[in-house]
């Protein structure tokens, strides 16, 4: 199991979470430096926040950690494609590497904002892609 695979693990470890809470199970995790600095889920209904996404609570998380706002150093795993809301915040904290497992085809930020990234970011997609799908998937089907 490659690297990329064993971090994005951890981020579907936070997804089950959220989906145990009855969130929409997205979960993510920052590395920096080899070493898992922030892991996040989902938290809108929990906190009636709509803002309250895995990645933005992630980047609160590690900025708190590293005592700053640009997280340079680091990796973001998400579970789902990020929305232009979080890609937005993505970009701000200037993450160099973003890694993401299921696309969203509906509201990524792909499909909406293809270029909110920090310029140099390298974005890597379908990591453990089915097993992420697979979770969002059964979460809805047990909601309808």
């Amino acid at each position: 199991m490659s690297k990329d695979e064993q971090y994005m693990q951890r981020a579907l470890d936070e997804a089950r979470k959220a989906g145990e809470k009855g969130e929409v199970p997205i979960g993510a995790i920052i590395v920096c430096k080899d070493r898992i600095i922030a892991r996040a889920h989902n938290l809108t209904e929990t906190l009636c926040d709509v803002t309250a996404h895995a990645e933005m609570q992630a980047i609160t998380m590690a900025a708190n950690e590293l005592g700053g706002k640009y997280l340079t150093e680091c990796t973001l795993y998400v579970t789902v494609e990020p929305c232009p809301m979080c890609a937005g915040a993505i970009g701000w904290a200037q993450l160099p590497r973003i890694v993401y497992g299921a696309p969203d085809e509906k509201k990524g930020f792909r499909r909406y904002a293809p270029n909110v990234m920090h310029p140099k970011a390298n974005i890597t997609g379908g990591i453990l892609e089915e097993e992420c799908r697979q979770l969002m998937q059964d979460f809805f089907k047990k909601k309808r």
